[in-house]
């Protein structure tokens, strides 16, 4: 992207000329013509403020959803465009696009089928392969367990007498076995799935860990740790002093910032600073195909955590728990998180005293605002990408347990500008695997220096810190009407 005259020239435009929407269009449009696909979807987002309702725009933001594989926004933002008779055929084929990805298969391809008979140019041969949809197997009838007789003829005078099956012949000299009564449909505590008997439904598939690491091992994000203290941890280990303010132990974070910058390491490191319990709560333990399994699942990782206080619950990746329900096109994902609002809550002022719920997002702009109400993850906490100091630190402790020569970290934390913790680790394994090839064939361990560093450093381009930079600066400069996005406005002045 930074190689990309062009684009960088539209940028800086509408960077310069904000309310420019034909501007600000074209940019958009390039962008998801490049497969810039979160920078398009946000400058799409500020057309849209500048003009509500335009159907490119919508378009287009809908396209930009497809293609990052976010169905359900997709569908809402075309659900109005697809009301209107005669919209264009491109759209219906866009839909399908959707509507399949949800795996809604049939659905998908009454609107492909629709779209394509008005206009056959607006095809995909590949979506159609797709939608072929097999025919349905022919229906199998058990065998007769004995071949059909025929009923013998009346003797005369008499009528028919209807002779049992040999087969059916009721047993002789016994009594009926006794009524039994069967069992619900739906046993309470058990989960169902079609074509299998009933299985006891699981606790919580998350299992406790015990952090190894503390802020020790953090390196920077020295206000970051304060406002995790203050928050967190030290009404946990001063509790008489907060109680005196009537505040209690618990509460959430919301940490967010570019992907690799330590979010994760971070809340492991609350963990093993306070010596709680850490649950690492990933989608899986908690997304069930099956109606109400999710939120089941969500509440009995809630009760492992109060089983488990002291105890630190993190949940990584929230914005795939807790979107936005305006973009919600189905009943069951809003009632995902209205129980995860309702387990924030608590059933009372104590249920979660002594849980510190931590989430981390690269994308907080799409976490429902209702999670951001006191009580809850009312604390947004901006997790930055390192500066020099911070990287030198990284850096530091990357190596510490390396055989090192004599380093200059800071001359690497000056190559590396842009760079988050995961691109540094990344240097660091480069570094190793270029100085392992080297000790192979001296046949003893040599030692790592500054210069393998900095030919590790040429090779690493930063990651996702330019793009997500971009993407928030649109968010502060457009869809900052509420002032939630303040804190990044240093950030996003800045140059990336």
């Amino acid at each position: 992207m930074r190689d990309d005259a062009g684009l960088q020239a539209l940028r800086e435009a509408a960077r310069l000329s904000p309310d420019n929407l034909p501007l600000r269009q074209h940019l958009a449009a390039q962008l998801l013509e490049r497969g810039y696909l979160a920078e398009a979807e946000a400058e799409f987002r500020a057309a849209l403020v500048l003009a509500p309702g335009n159907p490119d725009i919508i378009a287009g933001l809908a396209e930009a959803f497809v293609r990052q594989s976010n169905y359900g926004p997709a569908l809402a933002a075309l659900d109005q465009l697809l009301a209107v008779p005669g919209y264009p055929p491109r759209l219906g084929v866009l839909a399908a696009r959707a509507l399949l990805g949800e795996g809604d298969v049939h659905a998908a391809a009454r609107r492909y089928h629709e779209a394509v008979s008005r206009d056959p140019s607006a095809g995909d041969p590949e979506l159609a392969a797709k939608l072929a949809i097999p025919a349905a197997p022919a229906a199998t009838y058990p065998a007769p367990r004995q071949p059909y007789q025929a009923y013998p003829a009346p003797t005369p005078g008499q009528g028919y007498q209807y002779q049992q099956p040999a087969y059916q012949q009721a047993p002789t000299n016994q009594q009926s076995p006794p009524y039994q009564e069967q069992p619900p449909a739906y046993p309470q505590g058990q989960a169902y799935q079609q074509g299998q008997a009933y299985q006891q439904a699981p606790e919580s598939s998350t299992e406790v860990e015990r952090s190894g690491t503390s802020f020790a091992d953090v390196a920077g994000m020295e206000s970051v740790k304060e406002a995790l203290r203050i928050k967190l941890l030290l009404p946990l280990q001063q509790p008489e002093l907060f109680a005196a303010y009537g505040k209690r132990a618990g509460g959430g974070v919301l940490l967010y910032g570019p992907p690799g910058a330590g979010k994760t390491h971070l809340a492991r490191a609350a963990a093993g600073e306070l010596g709680a319990s850490f649950v690492n709560v990933g989608l899986a333990d908690i997304l069930d195909m099956y109606v109400g399994s999710s939120e089941r699942n969500l509440r009995a990782t809630f009760d492992l955590a109060r089983r488990n206080r002291p105890c630190v619950l993190f949940f990584d990746e929230v914005d795939a728990l807790a979107a936005r329900r305006s973009d919600m096109r189905q009943a069951h994902a809003r009632q995902l998180v209205n129980q995860f609002l309702a387990e924030l809550d608590g059933v009372d002022q104590s249920a979660n005293e002594g849980v510190l719920v931590l989430a981390a997002t690269n994308a907080p702009w799409y976490v429902d605002v209702a999670f951001r109400r006191p009580g809850r993850l009312d604390q947004p906490v901006f997790v930055p990408p390192p500066d020099a100091a911070a990287r030198a630190a990284i850096l530091r402790i990357l190596c510490r347990d390396k055989p090192l020569a004599e380093m200059d970290f800071d001359a690497v934390a000056r190559a590396t500008e842009h760079c988050v913790g995961a691109d540094l680790k990344g240097v660091v394994d480069r570094a190793v695997e270029a100085k392992l090839q080297q000790s192979i064939s001296a046949g003893r361990p040599l030692p790592l220096s500054t210069p393998d560093l900095l030919a590790a450093a040429g090779s690493v381009r930063p990651t996702a810190v330019r793009e997500w930079m971009a993407t928030a600066r649109n968010y502060v400069m457009h869809a900052n009407d509420s002032g939630a996005w303040d804190e990044l406005m240093p950030w996003v002045k800045g140059k990336w």
